[in-house]
């Protein structure tokens, strides 16, 4: 899915400006331009290529929820003041979302996959691509995530379908899969991604390093991985996500030019490394031993149900 092209309806400067300022735009420093570009876009989602009139546009554009568009440009575009408000202001509701919708270790997953797709991880024609450019204020920012989460939780569940036994009541005879030889490449492959992963997070920053041994390691709250680092809860959880990105392309490329790996040998081993329990970012950071300078942290500031494993 593109972000729909501009529509070519004109939007007066007067109308931007007084959007702008019911926003409350400006205190995540947001431009007029930046916020008219927003505006111009949910404007071409709901027309299409029709132009419409200018009472039509002034209608539509002031029905949006404009504050809530306003924040998403900001945080599309880096604010570091919009990400610590959206971070505290969603993060719990999208993390309970999910939890109510999938199980403890995949709900944290989803979770997570949003929220690297709303800093943007992905690039395009060198442009940085945050999901953050899809919403169009006609509904609100939490539902939206909501109906984001939604269709995450369909996905894996789609998928997950692959992997389900057979029922008890099936024919007899051997089943299919049960006919199938085992795979015997798959030790091999499982022992490369695993000295990839360790490599690859010995290559890291030593901050870098330190910020997931806390996270994963330790299991910290964000809020309590920036006290120990001096950074804010936003920007801790993107490092984290360019971090988690990092280390895939990183331990691909070793899979690639160390062992020979072509792209499907590849995927395979990202798909059946969430499957071994060596797979485990925990298992290869510093241990407590090595993060002496961390404050006492209370309880209430470690996640209550949160394994981490397999998260790169």
């Amino acid at each position: 899915m593109k972000p729909a092209s501009p529509s070519t309806a004109p939007i007066r400067s007067s109308l931007v400006r007084r959007l702008h300022k019911r926003a409350g735009a400006e205190r995540w420093h947001l431009s007029e331009i930046d916020f008219g570009a927003a505006l111009q876009r949910s404007l071409a989602r709901r027309f299409g290529e029709a132009v419409p009139s200018e009472r039509e546009a002034t209608d539509y554009l002031e029905s949006l929820a404009v504050g809530d568009l306003g924040l998403a440009c900001a945080c599309a575009r880096g604010s570091e003041t919009a990400w610590e408000h959206f971070v505290g202001q969603f993060r719990p509701a999208l993390l309970a979302a999910a939890g109510a919708s999938a199980p403890p270790g995949v709900a944290r997953d989803l979770a997570d996959s949003i929220y690297a797709d709303l800093f943007g991880l992905e690039q395009r024609d060198g442009v940085r691509r945050s999901l953050f450019d899809y919403f169009d204020g006609r509904s609100t920012l939490g539902g939206w995530l909501r109906a984001v989460l939604a269709q995450r939780v369909v996905d894996w569940a789609r998928a997950s379908r692959r992997f389900e036994p057979l029922a008890d009541n099936v024919a007899d005879g051997p089943s299919p899969a049960a006919a199938e030889p085992p795979d015997v490449e798959r030790p091999r492959r499982l022992a490369l991604v695993r000295a990839a992963l360790r490599a690859a997070v010995g290559a890291l920053e030593a901050r870098d390093r330190l910020r997931l041994a806390l996270y994963y390691g330790q299991q910290l709250k964000l809020a309590a991985v920036g006290r120990v680092l001096g950074e804010s809860e936003a920007t801790v959880s993107r490092k984290l996500e360019r971090t988690r990105s990092d280390l895939r392309v990183a331990i691909g490329r070793r899979l690639r030019e160390a062992h020979g790996l072509g792209e499907a040998e590849i995927s395979a081993c990202f798909e059946e490394a969430p499957g071994d329990p060596a797979f485990d970012l925990a298992r290869v950071l510093p241990t407590q031993g090595g993060i002496e300078t961390r404050p006492n942290v209370r309880a209430s500031e470690r996640p209550t149900s949160d394994p981490r494993a397999s998260d790169v």
